[in-house]
């Protein structure tokens, strides 16, 4: 076993690398951005080193300039995590080339699966089914168009290099191919440097279900069983669990051995994930193979019980794998969900900001949160939107779902904008607990997963009142009189009227009469009795009318999350004598959300344009995000030109009518 290794990396999957070098008694070291001087995973390390400034290709992809960090400070080995230079088959030649260890595959594997193409030609050749389509070396544009037709559509086109979705289009259509296909090179070309793409034909009903392998230096090879990855949002994971509800044993078996030969194939060493395309008919192809660990590790360790970070230090070190294929055992049910700081209801979008409130659920053996921030870090656009990963075991699915749902309850996030609300919506939607999880499940019900912003239950505008009043007692207590902002009054009681802003925008208004112990709180012109129980910090017990509930609010400034039985939902207190001027024209300047780079602009100043049509492609958090405009009129101002750097708030684009 190696002494000391350093992590190439950065974040929840660092975090994850030191907890199990700890465990072990290895020496571990970190490396960082400018941005990252202070974050977890520097602080955990044994040692830290600053590489460079905060874009990655001025950090966490110097490969040279991290090997050389590797060799000042006496480390043996390189754990590469996952992303930046993971998959990168340079980089793992020089790590050897240096005299150190790379904690992943050889460079040759790297080669010969870090492009779908030849991957699936290699694979091919070895008995594994590929999905149909093009994977051949032409590239003009007319003969992919050719090439498409004869395929069939719907189909996809993928980047030949990379992976998480990036460089990915569907093509429903002829008429929509040239647009998908120009997208899907600048996506490419900007992730990975190569905007070389193939075609595949569209599986039909489609399950996204990859197999855990591992493989040695001494000829022995393995799979942990699978993990059903199908929930996806922009072609990038949502929810990932194992076992699958849509295998049966003996189509297990058979992706099982497949995906055995497939590590064979290559002669693989370390640990790698080989992804299938399973259709309605049970068919199923092989889609690609990352060699790297994957997001989702935690899944197979929990149904498995082993450490998959151990198990790639000991094989990295030149031990055998620790255990043969029949001694490898699973039980019961494994959920991950990724909790991401992103805006569901506006596609997806990523957010950036401070975490004022970060709220984890208690520790228990059967729920894990693996995670590289804390409450006070921020969400940089430089990095992914990922915050960390929530996972939940049961002895079977129900249970792991009953138990995830608790632990997304007493999980809380402020600052900024998450899918939490999402994630619970998601896991307890009858066609998930069902098991009918393919890769359009999120479209398949966005109704009820996305459902457009609005009233909000009584229970939670009742808890927020509650928490406005409890907070204003507390600050007023032990002061004078005269600094109590209650109301109290000598014959009647006094009635107090808390604004709320909900999510659309819209305001809502709670009236209370408070009275000895209990209060009469009237919203929408109905009053209701409501009496406080005791409270438990952020915990509230809450008699309203006939029913006594339990609500969790927690405050940020203005901003609270109150999650009752009725579900979680965010309010804003209104300030009575807050002004804001009326905006004549809301809608007449269209405005970034984040930080980004144009990548291409679709309109120019005088162009008349409908509501909803596509009008800039801004690049942000590794993805591109088209932006449409919201309304009917002419563009008076483009402010940014293409390949211009955009500040958040930014004006892009004012219109008039």
């Amino acid at each position: 076993m190696f002494d000391k290794i350093l992590i190439a990396n950065r974040g929840e999957i660092a975090c994850r690398v030191i907890r199990t070098c700890r465990a072990l008694a290895v020496r571990t070291v970190a490396v960082h951005s400018t941005v990252d001087a202070h974050a977890l995973h520097v602080e955990m390390a044994d040692e830290a080193y600053a590489i460079g400034g905060p874009s990655p290709a001025d950090s966490y992809l110097r490969g040279e300039r991290i090997i050389e960090v590797a060799k000042q400070c006496g480390a043996q080995a390189i754990h590469p995590g996952y992303g930046f230079l993971s998959e990168n088959e340079g980089f793992a030649r020089a790590v050897e080339a240096a005299g150190l260890v790379f904690i992943g595959p050889t460079p040759g594997a790297i080669e010969k699966m870090g492009l779908k193409d030849r991957a699936k030609a290699i694979l091919e050749k070895a008995g594994v089914p590929v999905v149909p389509g093009y994977h051949g070396e032409r590239q003009e544009d007319a003969y992919l168009k050719s090439q498409a037709a004869k395929i069939g559509y719907p189909l996809l086109v993928k980047a030949v290099a990379g992976g998480g979705g990036r460089g990915m289009r569907l093509v429903a259509a002829e008429g929509e191919f040239d647009a998908q296909l120009a997208a899907a090179r600048r996506e490419a070309k900007n992730a990975f440097g190569d905007d070389r793409v193939l075609l595949e034909r569209f599986v039909l009903g489609p399950h996204h279900i990859e197999f855990q392998v591992f493989g040695d230096t001494h000829g022995n090879y393995v799979h942990l069983f699978e993990r059903e990855c199908s929930i996806q949002r922009r072609h990038q994971k949502v929810l990932e669990e194992s076992p699958s509800p849509f295998l049966d044993d003996e189509l297990r078996s058979r992706m099982g051995k497949a995906a055995v030969a497939a590590a064979k194939a290559i002669a693989y060493r370390g640990a790698g994930t080989v992804e299938f395309i399973v259709g309605a008919d049970r068919q199923f192809f092989f889609m690609e193979m990352n060699t790297r660990l994957q997001v989702e590790h935690p899944v197979t360790e929990t149904i498995t019980g082993e450490d998959l970070v151990e198990w790639q230090l000991r094989v990295a070190s030149g031990e055998e794998l620790p255990l043969r294929q029949d001694e490898i055992l699973t039980g019961g049910h494994a959920i991950e969900v990724r909790i991401c700081a992103e805006n569901p209801a506006n596609g997806f979008l990523p957010e950036t900001g401070r975490i004022a409130v970060l709220r984890a659920p208690p520790e228990a053996p059967d729920v894990r949160l693996d995670t590289g921030i804390r409450e006070g870090d921020t969400v940089s656009v430089f990095y992914d939107s990922m915050i960390g990963k929530l996972v939940s075991w049961g002895d079977n699915r129900e249970e792991a779902a009953r138990r995830l749902l608790t632990a997304l309850a007493r999980t809380e996030i402020l600052g900024v904008r998450t899918n939490l609300s999402f994630l619970e919506r998601l896991v307890a939607h009858p066609a998930f607990l069902a098991g009918k999880t393919d890769t359009g499940f999120i479209e398949a019900h966005r109704a009820d997963l996305l459902p457009p912003a609005g009233e909000v239950p009584l229970e939670a505008l009742v808890a927020a009142a509650a928490r406005v009043h409890l907070d204003e007692r507390a600050r007023v207590s032990g002061l004078s009189p005269w600094d109590d902002a209650g109301g109290w009054r000598l014959n009647l009681p006094a009635t107090r009227t808390i604004e709320f802003r909900r999510a659309d925008g819209e305001s809502v208004k709670v009236n209370a009469a408070m009275g000895a112990g209990h209060a009469m709180v009237e919203v929408g012109g109905i009053a209701h009795r409501v009496v406080l129980g005791p409270s438990d910090g952020e915990r509230l017990q809450i008699g309203l009318d006939d029913e006594t509930y339990f609500a969790r609010v927690v405050r940020h400034g203005d901003v609270f999350s109150a999650s009752t039985p009725a579900g979680r939902h965010e309010l804003a207190l209104v300030d009575p004598f807050h002004y804001e001027p009326a905006d004549l024209l809301p809608d007449a300047r269209l405005t970034a959300l984040m930080p980004g780079r144009v990548v291409k602009l679709l309109t120019r100043e005088g162009d008349a344009v409908k509501k909803g049509q596509p009008l800039m492609i801004l690049e942000a958090m590794k993805m591109e995000h088209t932006i449409v405009s919201p309304r009917d009129g002419i563009v008076a101002r483009v402010a940014f030109a293409q390949e211009q750097l955009v500040p958040a708030d930014a004006v892009l684009i004012a219109f008039r009518d």
